[in-house]
């Protein structure tokens, strides 16, 4: 017999012995280990007349971790009001260069909702083509939003106007509304009086109103209860790029809104900058994200299209998923039981 220091652990082993018995001994598949004797690897086609002696010490290593490949994420779809959707990014339509470079940026984000002001100067082109001849009715349900009003009757005239239309083409968009009324030309923030104001007129005349509104959590419950299909808070003021600025009072906004109802729609509107924007506020367990100027105005709409798309489904799925808590010091992702035994000196 012979004492042998294998990973740490002295046994005694039958003698004359080589490394290629002891891993059969040990019930080992030799094709997934790699062995060292005396801080020496010993390549596998050497371990047949590699002869153990008493006192050697020998490592076997293997590689942890890994796992199989999972199916991609499922997730239900996002419900509001009547409608359904599987992509959680809604889109604009205004500030692109081209109505072409439009239809192709709403094509790469993957979106099945896109807004649509119904204003005169929106709708049709210098060159007299129109906005609807670029968007397949087939494909998006259009949000017709009550973009430029600032008051709340002024966005009720637009509101009707916008399902008059729809109803026209035939489009489910009919059906609802984003709502926008805004306090001033220069900041840009809803005007909480008037907008809560034309929400209750709109909901009691059938519209499903989707309410932009700031990141207030007391309004954004008084919306709600005033029969909302969705509370949609800035992440920041229109078009400024700037992400969500105060996180904290979008998650209380949740919290308010989903206590008793944890599928209400809420979806982050304006601000958004870029693809981490976008994340960002899936992750803080946002239902949605609506954007324009961050893709539109982008040097490669197309380009920033297909980020934003990617993000809002990162995000989301991160929040599913439950990320793990914030620590003050260092914590190993490799176990740190079964190390190699430290070289000798």
């Amino acid at each position: 017999m012979a004492r042998i220091t294998v990973n740490s652990e002295s046994r005694d082993f039958p003698s004359p012995l080589n490394v290629a018995g002891l891993i059969q001994l040990l019930g080992k598949n030799p094709k997934y280990l790699a062995i060292e004797v005396n801080e020496m690897v010993v390549r596998r086609d050497e371990q047949t007349n590699h002869e153990l002696k008493e006192g050697d010490r020998v490592e076997i290593v293997t590689l942890v971790g890994g796992g199989s490949d999972p199916a991609p994420p499922t997730d239900k779809p996002l419900k509001v009001g009547s409608f359904t959707f599987k992509s959680r990014l809604f889109t604009g339509t205004g500030k692109y260069a081209t109505y072409d470079g439009m239809k192709d940026s709403l094509a790469a984000s993957g979106c099945e909702v896109t807004t649509v002001a119904v204003r005169r100067e929106r709708l049709v082109d210098k060159e007299g083509r129109n906005l609807l001849d670029y968007l397949d009715l087939d494909r998006y349900t259009i949000l017709p939003n009550t973009a430029g009003c600032f008051s709340a009757e002024d966005a009720i005239r637009h509101a009707r106007l916008a399902r008059e239309l729809l109803s026209n083409l035939g489009n489910p968009g009919s059906k609802w509304v984003k709502l926008e009324c805004l306090a001033d030309k220069k900041t840009l923030l809803p005007d909480p009086i008037d907008t809560l104001k034309a929400t209750e007129v709109l909901v009691k005349e059938g519209f499903e109103v989707l309410v932009y509104t700031s990141d207030d959590p007391v309004l954004a419950k008084r919306l709600k209860e005033a029969g909302a299909a969705s509370v949609m808070p800035a992440g920041s003021p229109i078009g400024s790029g700037q992400g969500v600025l105060n996180a904290n009072n979008i998650r209380i906004i949740l919290e308010y809104l989903k206590e008793n109802d944890p599928d209400y729609p809420v979806i982050v509107d304006a601000g958004v900058g870029t693809a981490s924007d976008v994340a960002f506020a899936m992750e803080l367990g946002c239902d949605g994200v609506l954007l324009n100027t961050a893709i539109a105005s982008a040097q490669d709409p197309v380009r920033m299209a297909w980020a934003m798309r990617n993000a809002c489904e990162a995000g989301r799925w991160a929040f599913q998923s439950g990320r793990i808590p914030k620590k003050l010091y260092a914590n190993a992702s490799s176990p740190m039981e079964g190390r190699i035994a430290p070289a000798s000196k």
